[in-house]
């Protein structure tokens, strides 16, 4: 795969920025997606991650079983489009 390789497309991050991310000691998909943002984007890292994930073990020598998979965090409550679209909360 070519440095150039986006990873995350959502967010335009390529292989070569999560290379160097890991490079500078970021180890788990959760530090590098809060430095970069990777996985935050609409799919919510549905591709991404296990891409991230095959970087981290590939970097390190250790298995993806072996390392700390990402939380997703879905919203509390649902909101509909109209509401956000007047300005009003959820519970409106």
């Amino acid at each position: 795969m070519s440095n150039e390789t986006i990873i995350c497309r959502c967010s335009d991050i390529t292989l070569e920025e999560i290379r160097q991310l890991i490079q500078e000691g970021y180890r788990t998909v959760d530090e590098i997606k809060r430095i970069s943002r990777a996985g935050m984007g609409p799919c919510q890292g549905r591709t991404c991650s296990q891409l991230i994930l095959r970087e981290i073990a590939n970097y390190t020598g250790r298995s993806i079983a072996e390392l700390e998979v990402s939380v997703s965090r879905p919203p509390v409550t649902g909101i509909k489009l109209k509401q956000i679209v007047s300005g009003g909360g959820a519970y409106d």
